[in-house]
């Protein structure tokens, strides 16, 4: 029987979440994808975004697996052209760094794995970026 996306991403995320380093690395990934990017950044408190982003990617992997879109919806609206601007171009970006971050640090990643991610959450990132 083959294993649904959504619990492939669970484990692999939850893999990758026993070392803070992972979320230190996607950060470094994403800032380095776009000078704009990088400029998003440049006042924030990385330790405390570090943390939204454990809880962000762990909301997309929720839906993933049925939870209701009511955070993703919040999130989609604080990250609106009403909230932070993040521009609907920029979500490709860091998806990418996520899956290069995941690749390093998920001992278990593989091809099925990326296609998992891809899979599992880009229904909730583009509930977010649909948002904008």
């Amino acid at each position: 029987m083959q294993q649904a996306a959504s619990d492939i991403v669970f484990q692999s995320y939850g893999r990758c979440c026993n070392n803070e380093q992972f979320f230190i690395d996607f950060y470094d990934r994403f800032m380095s994808s776009s000078d704009e990017v990088r400029a998003l950044f440049v006042d924030t408190d990385m330790k405390q975004q570090r943390h939204l982003l454990r809880n962000g990617i762990m909301q997309l992997v929720l839906h993933s697996r049925g939870m209701p879109d009511t955070k993703l919806r919040a999130l989609g609206e604080s990250h609106s052209r009403r909230g932070y601007g993040i521009q609907p171009q920029w979500y490709s970006l860091w998806l990418q760094a996520l899956i290069d971050t995941v690749r390093k640090h998920d001992p278990e990643f593989d091809e099925n794995t990326e296609a998992s991610w891809r899979e599992a959450i880009g229904p909730g990132i583009e509930l977010i970026r649909g948002a904008y």
